[in-house]
């Protein structure tokens, strides 16, 4: 998702600049896979459209073994430094601060598409959280994190700090956020509304197949959601609208899929893209079911004039675990009730 929005970022710049609609070349993006095979085959899929819109690629396994890390950091030194603008796609990532913190982010030369400085493409919701603890000036720690995050985290404290000081714009760096999510900016950053124009462009629009499509979600795998509870509330979605397929998560573990298609029927799919991609080029379902998720914000915009419906369900207190953050209830809440292209639906009913 970072990878498709930094093409929509590349879109607009040059676009803006311009006053054409193709991405331009000049721009190099340096992808960290993570060790996940479903995460890598997809941006691999990723890497081969920027790779068709004129962008070079570099493919880097800093999680590649001990030496890894320092190879990496190695390599893409000189290229940070000489970079006249920082594209960042995670910001609460550990391996995205140190490589921030060694870019030279202050009186940069203006770019290609625009001036300057560090722009932070959107990470679906976690972006949210990102503005509001950037506005605060807290320490940046993911929603779903309970804790301070114990020795590591106060060994590598530095280094964020530093980073995090790379992201917040003074006399000499210009900061934006390019999203899609309902996010203020705080003072002196600028926030550049993402419309999909690229991907909308690009593909589709979709045939329909007139069923209901579900959307799932990783809030079982990050401890926030009871399994059992998410269970029941799949299958009484997929009772509720007809539903015949499930759009799995990348983080989704094999079990709980196995046991959502056994129990419940659903064609368990496994995109090999960015569901927004995936839906726009379809077929896709005429409504689509997603519980809180960065889905019901972007999907709207991607599918906007093809007649797909998008409805959120809302996650009921009594599904969260013992130890969701203290956050996640307020935090789930607010990525449903400011997602203003979709229909929002009560809490799943549970199962009879």
């Amino acid at each position: 998702m970072q990878l498709l929005n930094v093409l929509e970022w590349a879109h607009t710049r040059v676009h803006t600049a311009r006053g054409e609609g193709e991405v331009s070349g000049g721009l190099t993006v340096v992808v960290l896979p993570p060790r996940e095979a479903m995460a890598r085959g997809q941006l691999r899929r990723m890497a081969e459209l920027a790779r068709d819109e004129g962008i070079t690629v570099r493919w880097e396994e800093a999680r590649g073994g001990a030496g890894a890390p320092l190879r990496t950091i190695a390599s893409l030194l000189g290229p940070l430094r000489r970079a006249a603008q920082i594209v960042v796609g995670d910001p609460f990532s550990r391996y995205v601060q140190l490589l921030l913190s060694l870019a030279r982010t202050e009186g940069a030369a203006p770019g290609p598409g625009g001036p300057g400085g560090v722009v932070v493409v959107d990470d679906g919701t976690a972006t949210m959280e990102f503005v509001t603890q950037l506005a605060r000036g807290e320490r940046l720690v993911r929603w779903h994190r309970r804790g301070a995050g114990g020795a590591r985290a106060a060994l590598f404290a530095p280094v964020s700090a530093s980073a995090r000081r790379r992201m917040t714009p003074s006399a000499r760096r210009r900061v934006e956020v390019f999203s899609s999510m309902p996010v203020e900016a705080p003072e002196h950053v600028s926030v550049i509304r993402n419309d999909f124009a690229w991907t909308r462009a690009r593909f589709g629009p979709p045939a329909l197949t007139g069923g209901t499509d579900l959307v799932g979600t990783s809030l079982v795998e990050t401890g926030v959601v009871d399994p059992e509870r998410y269970l029941e509330a799949v299958a009484s979605l997929t009772r509720a609208h007809g539903a015949t397929r499930y759009f799995a998560h990348r983080r989704e573990s094999p079990e709980k899929l196995h046991r959502i298609a056994s129990g419940t029927g659903l064609e368990i799919v496994r995109p090999d893209l960015p569901l927004e991609l995936v839906a726009r080029r379809g077929p896709v379902g005429r409504t689509i079911v997603s519980f809180p998720s960065t889905v019901v914000h972007t999907l709207p915009l991607a599918l906007a004039g093809t007649g797909v419906t998008v409805a959120v369900c809302d996650v009921d207190p009594a599904w969260l675990t013992e130890g969701a953050s203290p956050r996640a209830r307020g935090f789930l809440s607010g990525v449903t009730g400011t997602a203003r292209g979709a229909r929002r639906l009560p809490s799943a009913p549970p199962a009879p």
